[in-house]
């Protein structure tokens, strides 16, 4: 190799270096400032001047140890000075309780030698503390050190909820350069400046937490345990090791480095009572809701979080900003939460590694304002390629909008999913999704997911689909790729009727219908709603109605309505189908339910249903939980069935006028009905009930009602069907103990005697026969009566 190339390659080299190198030099002066005038401390120095203020022990020097002995749980111990030098050693005996070791002269704490202890120990020293480059400091449970105070009163009896509180006008460092290990417990590092580690802290059965603030909560518990209450704009570096069940590195208002360097690493590695989690948060909010914000720069860090048994853990980052490029973070989950954010090329190429080894990603950009997008802010910019392959998802929320720049390609190859958001906490702030990149899906089975704002705008851009997808079961999904525009509001809501061809989904403020006026339903039986609307699990609630309408008056044979459930509404019905969820329905209903009240003031033969008054498509994967009053062919789920049901149950209750024809799942049943069960007290008056339909032409399989019945009168009454002239398999079941029915069929077409069981054959899964799955991944879970398996 020529000279001139060689030159060339060791430029580059340096060029590459020089990051850490600066790095290292900064954390040097840092460092260099704390150990100015403290050559003194490393030997022959013990604590000195110390002496309980609460609690009782003992306290010895014997050479170069001192002992401390304390007979009480809890006991404070005030000292002069608190240093330990090299090759010397303090040793604290307190069993499993805990000693607060509190400095009140002005000397900062030294650890260059060994500090022990049995349980519990606390250094709280206003001057700083150092654990030096030997030092080490080993306890059974918790270690504490701390440049702000806590009360007497808070140590020994911390309050449960709101913890102890740490609170000082301390300037002072805390630096970790040695060992610091907890066998059974926790290590806390609390400043309001600085606290650094560049040694290595151990806690594999605890908490490992690092926190920079002025008021900082300490609490007891399995979960993370500091809390910076109010923040001081200090800074928390990692440049060592950190292994512990859970880890937090906390700033608030701060910064928070975790860089890379030599063997610098986070590891959270969970324990059977505790998940493996990581934190890096520098972000709160004031007494006033503002959100204060640091900055989070993880550049290069090693992280990685997993559980006791193996399985992923969860990684948390939360700043004004936040780097990850160059990173190596391994866990199941990873979300950011950030003001605004920019994947640039390293940011992507962390990405797409992490994402490859399973870590699915979630960021979420909600302002630097912490007003989650309702002034217009929170923007998210993919401005660089990532690919990764698996089953990994990439979800990017944008309080604001959401750019794909061109050139910019989004792609996986496996089953993972992509979701993208604008307008996310539902402000109609205008928040659009521009794709000027590409989306290529064509080698994953996974989905792609697209939301905005019906004030704001879509740019599909280039889309590539795989043309062997196809939908998983139950899912409702029509497409791979699927762009819906939000409803966030009740104008959004009344708006689908202006294309009932669209595909929607409900937002972040899908939930605010409480105070809305009379709503009139989507669609009608001239005009249904044909396109798709899903809820992505949101519960709106309190709806009123119109008179013969659900929330939507008719779905169409193309309509999808899947995933959310409307909970705690109002319908009436007149004489038309009436549902909670859907007047009638042609087309798919899935994984949706409805609660709330409905009342029939019409004739005899008016469909009215919890869910759907009438339904000729399919209804799966769905519930009600609904009180209705009043006459006609009255169902728990549907009124009329003319098409399928599967996998459904009721929860609620019926009561009839006369000549009405009521069943717990259907009224009346011409389509078919299969693994599904009704949970319905019926009363009243009605000529034909039945614990699972009123009348039966159609068939019914793999199902059964537990239902309370009128007794008496003239109704015509059957624990499984009123009449029955269709067909009710062997494997279709009722309450004979309870029900009030005296057989399965009250006219028509009997059922076996054996299809009615006791309360004690509901319980034994082998009363059903071999046709129910009761396995581990079966459609049914046994207990006090079967249910349905999600």
């Amino acid at each position: 190799m020529s000279h001139a190339a060689r030159s060339v390659r060791v430029e580059r080299a340096t060029r590459r270096r020089r990051p850490i190198q600066n790095t290292w030099l900064v954390i040097g002066l840092s460092l260099t400032g704390l150990f100015a005038g403290q050559s003194s401390f490393a030997a022959g120095v013990l604590p000195q001047g110390g002496h309980y203020v609460a609690g009782s022990g003992s306290i010895a020097q014997h050479g170069a140890n001192l002992s401390i002995t304390q007979t009480d749980p809890r006991g404070i111990i005030e000292w002069n000075s608190f240093s330990i030098g090299a090759g010397q050693k303090v040793s604290i005996d307190n069993g499993t309780g805990a000693t607060l070791n509190r400095v009140t002269g002005k000397d900062l704490s030294a650890i260059y030698g060994s500090l022990t202890g049995t349980g519990s120990i606390y250094l709280v020293n206003p001057n700083g503390v150092l654990i030096g480059p030997r030092g080490v400091v080993s306890t059974g449970t918790r270690f504490v050190a701390s440049t702000l105070d806590v009360s007497n009163s808070d140590f020994l009896n911390p309050p449960a909820y709101v913890g102890a509180l740490y609170t000082g006008s301390s300037t002072a460092n805390v630096v970790n350069l040695g060992k610091i290990g907890s066998s059974g417990g926790d290590v806390f590092l609390i400043s309001a400046n600085q606290v650094m580690n560049a040694g290595k802290i151990d806690a594999p059965n605890g908490n490992a937490e690092l926190a920079v603030g002025r008021t900082v909560s300490l609490l007891d518990g399995k979960y993370q345990q500091v809390f910076v209450r109010i923040g001081s704009g200090g800074t928390v570096t990692n440049t060592g090791t950190v292994q512990a069940a859970l880890i937090n590195l906390q700033a608030a208002d701060g910064n928070i480095f975790a860089l890379a360097g030599r063997s610098a690493a986070l590891r959270a590695t969970g324990t059977a009572t505790r998940d493996g989690h990581v934190w890096l948060v520098a972000s709160t909010f004031d007494q006033a809701g503002n959100r204060v914000t640091g900055n989070v720069d993880a550049s290069g860090a090693r992280i990685g979080a997993r559980n006791a048994d193996g399985s992923g853990g969860t990684v948390d980052m939360s700043a004004g900003s936040v780097k990850v490029g160059g990173a190596d973070v391994r866990a199941k989950a990873w979300n950011i939460t950030s003001g605004d954010f920019t994947a640039d090329a390293s940011t992507t190429s962390t990405f797409a590694a992490s994402l490859s080894r399973g870590a699915s990603i979630t960021v979420e950009a909600i302002g630097a304002d912490g007003k989650y997008g309702a002034n217009g802010e929170g923007d998210i910019a993919v401005e660089s390629s990532v690919r990764w392959h698996g089953p990994a998802s990439l979800t990017l929320n944008a309080a604001h909008s959401l750019t794909i720049a061109p050139h910019a390609d989004i792609a996986n190859t496996g089953t993972g999913s992509l979701n993208l958001s604008a307008d996310t906490h539902g402000f109609d702030n205008g928040g659009s999704v521009v794709n000027l990149g590409m989306i290529d899906w064509s080698r994953s089975a996974g989905i792609v997911v697209a939301l905005y704002d019906r004030n704001g705008s879509y740019t599909r851009g280039d889309v590539r689909t795989n043309t062997s997808w196809s939908p998983a079961p139950f899912s409702g999904l029509v497409t791979q790729f699927t762009a819906y525009q939000l409803v966030n509001s009740m104008a959004d809501l009344i708006a689908v009727n202006n294309n009932l061809a669209g595909n929607y989904a409900l937002g972040g403020g899908g939930l605010g219908f409480a105070a809305a006026p009379t709503f009139s339903g989507i669609g009608t039986a001239a005009n249904p709603f044909t396109g798709q609307f899903d809820g992505m699990g949101h519960l709106p609630g309190d709806l009123t109605l119109a008179a013969d309408t659900g929330f939507f008056g008719a779905i169409g044979k193309t309509g999808v309505v899947r995933n959310f459930t409307l909970a705690d509404s109002t319908a009436t019905s007149s004489g038309a189908p009436v549902g909670l969820l859907a007047g009638i329905n042609w087309g798919y209903m899935v994984n949706v339910g409805a609660t709330g009240t409905i009342n029939s003031i019409g004739n005899t033969s008016t469909a009215v249903g919890g869910l759907v008054g009438e339904n000729f498509g399919r209804i799966e994967q769905s519930s009600a939980g609904v009180s209705i009053h009043g006459a006609g062919q009255i169902g728990g789920l549907v009124g009329v069935n003319d098409g399928s049901i599967d996998k459904s149950y009721t929860l609620g209750s019926v009561t009839a006028g006369a000549q009405s024809t009521v069943g717990g799942l259907v009224g009346t049943n011409n389509g078919a009905i299969s693994r599904s069960y009704a949970w319905e007290r019926l009363s009243g008056g009605a000529t034909t009930v039945g614990g699972l339909v009123g009348s039966n032409t159609g068939s019914i399989g793999e199902s059964y009602a537990w239902a309370h019945l009128p007794v008496g009168g003239n109704s015509t009454t059957g624990g499984i069907a009123g009449t029955n002239s269709g067909s009710i398999a062997a494997n279709v079941f009722w309450n004979s103990e309870t029900s009030g029915a005296q057989a399965g069929v009250g006219s028509g077409t009997a059922v076996a005697a054996s299809s009615g069981l006791t309360e004690a054959q509901f319980r034994d899964p082998a009363s059903f026969g071999p046709t129910w799955d009761f396995s581990a991944n079966g459609t049914w879970l046994a207990g006090l009566l079967p249910t349905l398996r999600r």
